[in-house]
């Protein structure tokens, strides 16, 4: 895989996205001292090269849904096609298919239990290739992928220029009708209003109402999403930690402050403390693992699997180009 080199305009637009994946082309530009087109070509650039796209997303938490981190196990043959299909539902994100392409990691957003049970009761048990599942519930973030600090570059007064209003944290159920709208922004958060007119059947300025009371109430977000490996941080690494419950939360903002972590979680199951981290290889995840993550107080065991594919990640499945003849 291709690295691609980010220079000044590139990051600082990746950051800004950080902060505000809808912000308006012209907005980009005067924060970052350039034209509206500039700010446009270069993400059309970063966008069809695959580093980085805009997602829209639903924020369970603002609505009640609960949060699972999966870790499953497969036959040699059916990692990959496992994988593909957790990353077909519409529930499931963050798909890693992980070292040896026997093991799956993959977040759950499970609007109640009948939805939760549906996928952790029935299906996974019962799929005669899939030899364990371990499910543990997301307790509390430290950190998350959109949020990844490693592209951080813009000052204080650029980031507050963009950042949005704070959501009232009402929370908005999303109504049937939302699920056009949803889908559309998944595959393409920076959609245009004519775009999800278009996708939904309703007229831009109700397209243009719906998004703007789903955000103000913390239901529909936006988030950056970022490939590591085409940045050149090829080795993504999950991490799986137990921590004494005394240190738990020292633990979690210890780690999520590193550069290298983009998830850190606090989770339920006999691991508490789940990590993403970014390397720029095995020898420097090694010396990460040895150096930082083992002087974290309260770590008693660390596990670790190298994600060689990622299928999904915030939006829309990530489909791997077609053989050529």
């Amino acid at each position: 895989m291709e690295t691609v080199t980010l220079d000044d305009v590139d990051r600082g637009l990746a950051h800004a996205l950080q902060v505000d994946g809808r912000a308006p082309m012209r907005t980009l530009g005067e924060v970052l001292g350039v034209s509206e087109n500039t700010v446009a070509r270069r993400y059309r650039r970063l966008r069809e090269a695959g580093v980085l796209r805009v997602t829209g997303a639903v924020t369970g938490g603002e609505i009640g849904y609960t949060t699972w981190t999966l870790r499953l196990r497969t036959t040699p043959d059916a990692g990959a096609a496992v994988a593909d299909a957790l990353a077909d539902r519409a529930d499931v994100s963050w798909v890693h298919l992980l070292s040896g392409g026997t093991e799956i990691s993959c977040t759950v957003h499970a609007p109640g239990s009948a939805g939760r049970d549906d996928l952790l009761l029935h299906k996974l048990p019962r799929a005669s290739r899939v030899t364990a599942v371990s499910a543990h519930e997301l307790l509390h973030t430290f950190a998350l992928p959109d949020g990844w600090s490693g592209l951080h570059c813009l000052t204080p007064e650029q980031v507050a220029r963009l950042r949005p209003p704070p959501p009232d944290g009402t929370g908005v159920r999303p109504e049937p009708e939302d699920q056009a709208l949803f889908d559309a922004l998944a595959a393409d958060g920076r959609a245009s209003y004519t775009a999800l007119a278009a996708a939904t059947g309703w007229s831009d300025s109700t397209v243009r109402r719906r998004m703007e009371v789903l955000r103000r109430h913390g239901t529909l977000t936006y988030q950056l999403d970022v490939s590591p490996a085409r940045l050149g941080f090829r080795s993504e690494t999950r991490l799986w930690l137990a921590v004494s419950p005394a240190r738990l939360a020292e633990a979690g903002e210890t780690l999520a402050s590193h550069p290298e972590t983009s998830f850190a979680v606090a989770t339920t199951g006999t691991t508490n403390l789940t990590a993403m981290v970014n390397c720029r290889d095995g020898r420097d995840l090694y010396r990460y693992l040895t150096d930082r993550v083992a002087g974290i107080r309260g770590v008693r065991t660390l596990e670790s699997a190298s994600v060689i594919r990622t299928v999904k990640r915030a939006g829309t499945p990530l489909r791997r180009p077609a053989a050529r003849p």
